[in-house]
């Protein structure tokens, strides 16, 4: 299978250019140890070398020697090897030394030293439209976070393409499968995060079939600012939730491995510099590591989703998130959500840049009074900002791109880095 160009390969470049020691994480599958043998110049693999993670917990040292950049990875199976990197930088103090890759993060009770001015962290995510080569993008991420307005153009993708995308995911493996072979991909991968990574990554067995309901319900939830306490009472059982705390507190276990494992990521809430005091929500959106792993958890194909707009609409901006999170990545921002408490006021993405500029994003999947009501909001939503936005911006699955009352209407399809 030949390697497709990823957003991280920049960034990794750069950041072995500047440290020691680069970390990439992110969700089982999405390339991040394909990414890194692009570069590195040795390897050693901790999940599928026995010999080597034995001997990494008896002396870390011993796996860190090969030419560099080397790659260690997983290396989360052996939690010594970040101390032993961490030493070893310091003592060659030379940049680009190492590149770590896992999909999940250590809890708190793995006692490490501090990276900081030796590691670079970054995160990967599945394959945006644009890696997976699926369109011919005509308009730049970065260009409309410095306020630049779109210029007129055509983008080929269709509501049936952006639901097959939906459907299919972002994994490498399966760029350019069909939905039956992705789903037989996403109910396996499934399989074995609730069966096999979820105790690993927990620290004990869990209950299979309650782990599966939990991610139902947070499927059922995606892109909205649902309350936990919500998704426990739609997991739980009528018996399990007689005794609704400790139910809750299972769950919450279950959610905070999920969250280092990056299957689930929510997107949190904004802090917007408003020019009234105004009462507005934190509580993140829900969303899973890629739109396909809620279709499949709801049931859905791409016929499923046409005869479902409503579940569709969530799932398209569940997606449109996921590609404007890997920009935002890409370049060193951070991207959020803004809802008012009162839920009067909101919108779906923002994206905010280390000067303090942001972007306001509105998806939509596409009718004109969807869009021109998108238009409306966004322009009055600044209006009460005592910094107005760099630019607004109508995410849309329509073909075309223009601007409107300097509102940039841009499909998903036609956006790149």
């Amino acid at each position: 299978m030949r390697y497709l160009p990823r957003l991280a390969d920049a960034t990794l470049t750069a950041n072995l250019a500047a440290l020691g020691a680069v970390l990439i994480e992110g969700i089982r599958g999405c390339g991040k140890t394909e990414t890194a043998r692009q570069i590195a110049r040795s390897e050693v693999r901790l999940d599928v070398d026995e010999d080597a993670a034995r001997l990494a917990e008896l002396d870390p040292f011993l796996v860190l020697d090969g030419d560099t950049p080397r790659l260690i990875d997983e290396w989360q199976r052996a939690t010594k090897v970040w101390d032993a990197v961490r030493r070893t930088v310091d003592d060659r103090r030379s940049r680009g030394q190492f590149i770590l890759t896992g999909s999940a993060t250590p809890d708190d009770t793995v006692q490490r030293h501090s990276g900081a001015g030796r590691f670079a962290v970054m995160e990967m995510r599945t394959m945006t439209l644009a890696e997976k080569q699926a369109t011919t993008p005509t308009v730049s991420f970065q260009a409309l976070l410095t306020g630049q307005a779109v210029e007129p153009a055509l983008c080929e993708l269709n509501l049936t393409d952006y639901f097959h995308h939906i459907v299919v995911g972002g994994w490498p493996d399966i760029v350019g499968s069909t939905e039956d072979t992705a789903r037989r991909f996403l109910d396996g991968y499934l399989a074995t995060t609730i069966d096999r990574d979820l105790p690993r990554v927990s620290g004990r067995r869990r209950n299979p079939a309650l782990v599966r309901r939990f991610l139902h319900a947070y499927a059922q939830q995606t892109a909205q600012p649902t309350m936990l306490t919500t998704i426990a009472s739609h997991a739980g059982s009528a018996e399990e939730t007689k005794s609704a705390g400790p139910n809750r507190g299972t769950l919450a276990t279950y959610r905070e491995a999920l969250e280092r494992m990056r299957v689930i990521d929510d997107l949190p809430g904004w802090e917007p510099p408003a020019r009234a005091v105004a009462r507005f929500t934190t509580t993140p959106k829900r969303h899973l590591g890629d739109p396909a792993l809620a279709a499949n958890l709801l049931g859905l194909n791409s016929t499923g989703l046409r005869n479902d707009l409503a579940t569709a609409g969530l799932l398209f901006e569940s997606l449109a998130v996921h590609d404007l999170r890997a920009y935002a990545d890409a370049c060193g921002a951070w991207a959020l959500h803004y809802r008012t408490q009162s839920g009067r006021e909101e919108i779906d993405c923002i994206i905010e840049t280390v000067t303090g500029d942001w972007t306001g994003f509105e998806v939509k999947l596409g009718t004109e009074a969807a869009i021109n009501e998108a238009v409306r909001k966004l322009k009055h939503i600044e209006g009460s900002m005592r910094r107005p936005a760099k630019n607004l911006v109508v995410i849309t699955a329509s073909g075309i791109v223009e601007s409107r009352n300097d509102v940039q209407i841009v499909p998903l399809g036609a956006l790149d880095l």
